[in-house]
């Protein structure tokens, strides 16, 4: 074999270069296609100009973000139940609101008397002894909690209102707000990715779990042996204060069509034995406690599963702000349910505002801009099916965050990012709903490297951390406060 020397490892190196060089000159921006695939290669601009992407100072941005308030909330002795629930867990903390945020909501004049009308449900809610419910539908931005749970923690504070609200049958993301177990043979569906209901009976969640599949009457009849399924729930220690507190546990579920037991434990104890309605219709099963129930054990006897919605725990009135993280979904998830099942479970829970956080997902894979005005097309088509299914709620859009990708010269906000919105924005204001522009409140363009410096957002470049999240939703609750002072005092 011919040794290689120092020379033909050099005149190797500068034959690749003379054969590679022509493709800079012909490469615009970063790449070029091959058969309508894009290949990534340095440009001649980047090769004889090479820049670095400048970075939004976020310096002002975060630092004028105050989340110690969060951290203030009252120890409540009048919170102790003896019997049954005396019906006071809820109480607010109060506290005078701000009327001045780096941020605006965004809305025309149907948006404005949407958001003014929920203003009012939800000052009624404290004072007459209500409950007001907000849905936060999101990607995995929310997921586990994230951002949702700061938010809750503030609204209930100011509003009253206790527990997390509505939680999934089978919650298989990492959350600091409560703490679940159930049986290996529950599955869990979604509307949104993985295996689906044939029913699609999810209920508001988008989510649902069964201990065996869906049958069909013939099969149905086979069905003799009498299967057990559990799912555990607790308050978790880490939960804000708000949250870990609760005393009315309910259990939702839907097609419940041959006999289905159920007994329930508390920290280990039998406190109830009952059997679901076989009418495979939706039910709520409601338990009330004295006070925080401590773990509650749901034990199911049947041949054939329900349908397991979820539970919902919560205090006795006050505003419940539920969290329905959906990871991989860009919010068109709609046409995929039963309808005409989430819209009564709207009316049972009393919804009056609905979040919409989504576009993220949809980023990376938006090329042009008419990519963007199709997705701004199809999501302003589910706000308008919302609207139909809840009209008296108002809807708040909060688009996608800054999102990077990486460039020959580091990591810079997604091209179409900036557009899609503002078509997002455009959209909500269309239907008569809010926006939140989230990503401006990030500080705009290259705003995200800036997040991951400060340890606010994670190496991905586009989810926060916990600490990012609650300086976000600060901002987002700031913008909120605002306008609800704006409308106490009639503007």
């Amino acid at each position: 074999m011919k040794e290689l020397k120092p020379v033909h490892v050099l005149l190797f190196t500068v034959g690749v270069f003379a054969l590679l060089a022509p493709l800079a000159w012909l490469v615009e921006d970063d790449s070029f296609k091959v058969a309508d695939v894009p290949v990534r290669f340095i440009s001649s601009e980047q090769l004889l100009h090479p820049k670095k992407p400048v970075k939004k100072d976020i310096t002002n941005i975060v630092a004028k973000v105050d989340t110690s308030a969060i951290l203030e909330e009252p120890k409540d002795p009048g919170k102790k139940h003896t019997l049954s629930s005396d019906g006071r867990m809820g109480a607010p903390s109060g506290g005078e609101l701000s009327g001045e945020s780096s941020t605006i909501i965004h809305y025309d004049e149907g948006g404005k008397r949407a958001l003014h009308a929920f203003f009012e449900k939800l000052e009624a809610a404290s004072n007459g002894k209500k409950k007001v419910r907000i849905l936060h539908y999101g990607d995995s931005q929310i997921e586990g909690d994230r951002m949702t749970s700061y938010i809750r923690q503030r609204l209930q504070s100011q509003f009253g209102g206790n527990g997390p609200g509505m939680i999934p049958a089978m919650n298989v993301y990492n959350t600091q707000t409560f703490k679940q177990t159930y049986s290996e043979n529950f599955t869990r569906y979604t509307a949104f990715g993985g295996a689906k209901l044939k029913s699609r009976r999810y209920g508001s969640m988008n989510t649902a779990a069964r201990f065996t599949p869906e049958y069909d009457s013939a099969q149905m009849a086979q069905m003799t042996t009498i299967k057990e399924a559990f799912i555990e729930i607790e308050p978790s220690k880490s939960a804000y204060e708000r949250a870990k507190s609760y005393n009315n546990v309910k259990l939702y579920y839907t097609s419940c069509l041959k006999p289905c037991g159920v007994k329930i434990y508390q920290n280990g104890n039998l406190i109830h034995e009952d059997s679901l309605e076989n009418d495979g219709r939706y039910h709520v099963m409601p338990m009330s406690f004295p006070g925080n129930p401590g773990k509650l054990k749901y034990v199911f006897s049947a041949a054939v599963s329900p349908t397991i919605i979820g539970f919902s725990l919560e205090g006795d009135f006050g505003v419940q702000v539920d969290n329905i993280g959906m990871r991989g979904s860009s919010g068109t998830f709609f046409g995929k349910i039963d309808q005409p099942t989430a819209a009564k479970m709207y009316d049972d829970l009393n919804v009056e505002m609905v979040i919409m956080q989504f576009g993220g997902n949809s980023v990376p894979y938006l090329k042009d801009s008419s990519g963007v005005r199709n997705f701004a097309r199809n999501f302003k088509g589910q706000l308008q099916t919302l609207k139909k299914l809840r009209p008296s709620a108002s809807v708040m859009v909060i688009g996608p965050s800054d999102m990077s990708t990486s460039s020959a010269n580091g990591f810079v906000t997604y091209r179409m990012l900036p557009y899609l919105v503002d078509e997002m924005r455009k959209a909500a204001k269309d239907v008569g709903a809010c926006y939140w522009d989230l990503y401006r409140a990030m500080g705009g363009y290259n705003s995200m490297p800036s997040w991951v410096e400060k340890g606010l957002a994670g190496r991905d470049y586009i989810h926060f951390t916990p600490k990012g999240a609650s300086i976000a939703s600060q901002l987002f609750f700031d913008a909120f406060a605002a306008e609800f002072v704006k409308w106490k005092q009639g503007n």
